[in-house]
């Protein structure tokens, strides 16, 4: 599979299992969404994303948690599960994903350094979450996470999951 058309095979996949998608988005700020529905026809199984890059807007609009992001903070796999959750149950949709992070080039530390993303997946029987440490830029990191999460939601469509990052 060519990684430049994992959206089109997302899109295919999603088609084929009459199923829903829905994205909560942080430090991705919706490359996700935009290149979901850069292919012809999504609306038939995209139903929407949630930008969530403030935490207040992580917990009044996809239902995290308070105690969640101030035991874990926005970058962790609660988190991150919570904000996938959330946005399938906004949505109405079959699989919700979520992504947050740190894309710098600020803001790490050495728990949580820069490029450190967590991915998120709810759907039906699957709540799992993903760690990842990308190297690069700002940009660099941006989109190897959005690489990242449909990449994730292509092996779940096809039934083969990674354990880890």
């Amino acid at each position: 599979m060519e990684d430049h058309n994992l959206e089109a095979v997302l899109g295919g996949l999603l088609v084929q299992r009459g199923l829903h998608l829905a994205v909560a988005e942080s430090c991705t700020g919706g490359l996700i969404g935009h290149r979901i529905t850069n292919v012809p026809g999504s609306s038939t199984y995209f139903s929407g994303g949630v930008i969530a890059y403030a935490n207040q807007i992580k917990m009044d609009v996809l239902g995290v948690s308070a105690h969640t992001l101030e035991e874990h903070g926005a970058v962790s796999e609660q988190t991150v599960l919570e904000m996938a959750h959330g946005v399938r149950q906004a949505m109405g949709t079959e699989i919700g994903a979520a992504i947050s992070g740190i894309a710098g080039p600020d803001g790490g530390t050495a728990e949580k350094p820069v490029g450190l993303t967590w991915i998120g997946l709810s759907a039906p029987g699957v709540e799992k979450a993903w760690q990842h440490i990308w190297p690069g830029s700002r940009l660099e990191v941006k989109q190897q996470s959005a690489q990242q999460v449909l990449r994730i939601l292509v092996d779940y469509l096809r039934g083969s999951l990674p354990e880890t990052g």
